[in-house]
């Protein structure tokens, strides 16, 4: 009988809490917005697949475009860096809110295999950048790579 008491003593802290976290957030008095709670914190994520004669590398980038992104190899490594600042504004001068959006991603990764710099292929399709990267037997670098 102890153990029920505690477990329904447990669950009203938890509902007490629950309600005092709603209050704060009816308090602050502007409306949530989704969009903080998704930052680039889930970006730059990357797979790295070995398919024998080539790497390929998938980076998530959402809300990139391939200017905003700029793809090397220098030293056997990949590297991946994407940065942009975007304003988007209220049609009224008399907004109630307005949003300036800076993002960035930037990423290494060593690649265990001598790689051939005039082998590699970037793509960015829907938020995923896809580089192919050819092996080699001595390795190149420090020139950038166009996206496609």
């Amino acid at each position: 009988m102890q153990l029920i008491m505690s477990q329904q003593n447990s669950f009203e802290k938890l509902e007490e809490f629950l309600e005092r976290m709603s209050g704060q957030f009816d308090q602050s008095g502007r409306p949530w917005d989704l969009r903080q709670f998704s930052p680039m914190e889930a970006s730059g994520s990357i797979d790295l697949a070995d398919t024998g004669e080539e790497f390929v590398a998938l980076v998530d980038v959402p809300g990139f475009e391939k200017d905003d992104i700029d793809v090397r190899i220098t030293d056997q490594t990949l590297q991946i860096d994407a940065e942009y600042r975007r304003k988007i504004e209220a049609e009224s001068a008399n907004y109630l809110q307005q949003e300036r959006t800076h993002e960035s991603v930037s990423r290494r990764i060593t690649l265990p295999n001598a790689v051939d710099v005039d082998a590699v292929d970037a793509r960015l399709d829907n938020g995923v950048l896809r580089v192919t990267i050819g092996k080699a037997e001595a390795a190149e670098s420090g020139q950038p790579i166009e996206i496609e």
